[in-house]
Formats: structure tokens, sequence, C-alpha cells
């Protein structure tokens, strides 16, 4: 069995939780709220800069030109590609990036700029995987059962459901899926225990995203 199947088998209760939640629930049949959407995008633009920085700091600790090149792409894409999503449903609202981190958000992109920075170059891999392959998943998976209604058409986050059910996307998931595998299979046992935890952490930190947006989330007190 592939080192990334396992990872996967092992969140299996949190993909589902987050099929689950009301937010991704709404945002299939297009009846989530503005405002919940708006907190959403706002925090996920903070979020991917500091998933570009965490990509970096694995770029500069990997081996091998190809490697280097590859996190250096993933950071870009993540600057280039996906700003460009945030740019649209900001333009689109009306607003501007105007707020600080949430809670959800503070937490899960400091973990991931300490695990990139102070844990293994493995940790760092894996802690990072789950941004990847969750928003695939749960964009295919979103695509399949809102395209297929009606008012799809008028469906106001369509943009954001074609974007990760991209076949673009999906080519780039597969890439770190890849590199995963290849890392896990140099590591000792002892490590690739270590990146197991790294990517349930940082899983179950995806579900708390989608959740923070859905409650409107703020720091207490």
């Amino acid at each position: 069995m592939r080192f990334a199947t396992t990872l996967w088998n092992d969140i299996a209760p949190i993909y589902e939780a987050i099929l689950a939640h009301p937010f991704n629930q709404e945002l299939t049949s297009g009846t989530l709220s503005k405002e919940r959407f708006e907190f959403y995008i706002k925090q996920d633009a903070l979020y991917l800069m500091d998933f570009a920085k965490a990509l970096s700091i694995v770029a500069a600790k990997s081996e091998g030109a190809s490697r280097i090149v590859d996190f250096v792409k993933f950071a870009e894409g993540a600057i280039v590609a996906e700003r460009g999503l945030h740019e649209f449903y900001l333009e689109f609202y009306g607003t501007t990036l105007d707020v600080s981190y949430a809670p959800a958000c503070f937490a899960y992109t400091n973990y991931m700029l300490a695990t990139a920075a102070l844990r293994s170059y493995e940790e760092g891999v894996a802690a990072l995987l789950p941004c990847f392959w969750i928003y695939r998943e749960v964009g295919n998976h979103v695509f399949a059962r809102a395209s297929a209604l009606a008012e799809y058409d008028k469906n106001p986050y369509r943009k954001w459901i074609e974007q990760y059910s991209s076949p673009e996307f999906s080519a780039v998931v597969d890439k770190m899926i890849a590199i995963t595998d290849e890392v896990a299979s140099d590591a000792t046992e002892k490590t690739r225990a270590k990146m197991r935890d790294a990517f349930v952490v940082s899983s179950r930190l995806e579900w708390l995203f989608w959740d923070s947006a859905y409650r409107l989330e703020a720091w207490k007190p």
C-alpha cells in the first residue's frame, strides 16, 4: 500500500466530517450566506500567503534542483492562481482584505510555518499535503453534486467549485502526493509516524477552518 494511501485512510472520519459540514453542504446548493463566504475568502487569502511561505521553507530544505523547483512552483501557484480567485470574490463583493487572522486561521498557519521551519523536512511535506489533497477531493465531491442541480449556473460559488475540481489543480495535487510518497520511502518508520501525525493535525485544522467561517469565529475575549 502506498504511504499516501495510509495517510488518507487515517483521516477518513475527518474527511467525512468536512463533506458533511453545513458550510460545504450549503456551498454545494448555493445557499451559503454571503457573510459566511466573504469571511471564508478573506481568511483564505491570509492563509494562502502563509501557505506559500511554508512551501518556500520546504523548498529551501529540499535536496536536488527538481524538488526545489517543485515547491517553488507550488508556492507560486498559491500566490498567483489562488489569489486570482480571492480577488474575483473580493471585487464581486465590493470589499477588500480588511481583516486580521481569526483563531482557526491563526492556529493553522502558525502550525504549518512552525512545522516547515522547526520540524523535519518529511514532517513539513506531510503537514502541507492536506491543503492540496482535501481541497481536490472536496472540489470534486461538490462539483459532482452541485453541477447536477438545475440552478447550478446561478450558484454564486461556481468559480470556487470549478477551480478546485479542475484537471489543472488535480495534476498539481498528484504531484504533491507523489513527492510525499517519495519522501516517505526514504524515511525511517519513526519519521513516517511523525509524518502521519502532521498530516492528521493539518487535516483537523482544515475542518476547523471551514467551521470557523461558518460560525464567523472571533477571538474571545
